[in-house]
């Protein structure tokens, strides 16, 4: 049963069933074959991220020394990213409410021990749409606050298979990961993770970059 952790905050336990999750590995084992994952780096300090990433999509976000920004290559093969995972826009389909479809999807790899600080995803410039969050693997611990980087924050653990809808007026809030448990999906006992490592987590993002009436360039 879904439940809304803060208005437009809308948490989906359980929405990808033990078969979804299934193909949604498989899928994105073949994007990562194809759009190999980077370490990202922070702007003008040039840190690196502690989670690697890669995206899918006509899109894809990328960090590094000179900003934050979607690109239509891949940062370091100069290829186009590869098609969105089928399994991933039809939960987009299901779940986000929006008349234009996704064009970016970030696919963040978390081994045991990492996290991600608290950040806005403001880099769109269709903020009307909401981000759709997808968990695969690892449990992990999920903050969000407010709208400012000092507000109260709570959090929720996100398991494997669950949906977030971040949207309406938590569009912009800070929201980060502060820590994976030591449990595995049974997809990674099994060896359908194989693209993580023992107790990691694979998490994905989809975001609508352009207005909606305009088309990813």
């Amino acid at each position: 049963m879904a439940t809304e952790l803060a208005p437009g905050l809308i948490h989906h336990p359980g929405f990808l069933d033990a078969a979804a999750r299934a193909r949604l590995a498989a899928e994105i084992a073949a994007v990562l074959e194809a759009a190999p994952p980077v370490t990202p780096r922070m702007p003008r300090t040039g840190k690196p991220f502690s989670v690697r990433m890669t995206n899918a999509g006509p899109l894809g976000w990328v960090s590094d020394i000179s900003g934050y920004r979607y690109l239509p290559t891949h940062p370091e093969t100069g290829r186009a990213w590869p098609p969105l995972p089928p399994t991933a826009r039809a939960a987009w389909e299901a779940l986000a409410a929006y008349p234009a479809p996704p064009e970016a999807c970030l696919i963040n790899l978390y081994a045991p021990g990492t996290r991600m600080g608290l950040h806005q995803d403001r880099d769109e410039a269709d903020l009307a749409a909401p981000v759709l969050s997808l968990s695969l693997g690892a449990a992990a611990l999920f903050r969000y606050g407010g709208l400012n980087r000092s507000d109260p924050t709570r959090s929720v653990r996100l398991q494997s298979g669950d949906a977030l809808v971040i949207g309406g007026a938590s569009r912009l809030i800070y929201h980060g990961i502060d820590r994976l448990y030591p449990s595995a999906d049974l997809l990674d006992e099994e060896g359908g993770l194989a693209f993580l490592p023992p107790s990691g987590r694979c998490n994905l993002t989809l975001r609508r970059v352009t207005a909606a009436g305009g088309a990813a360039r």
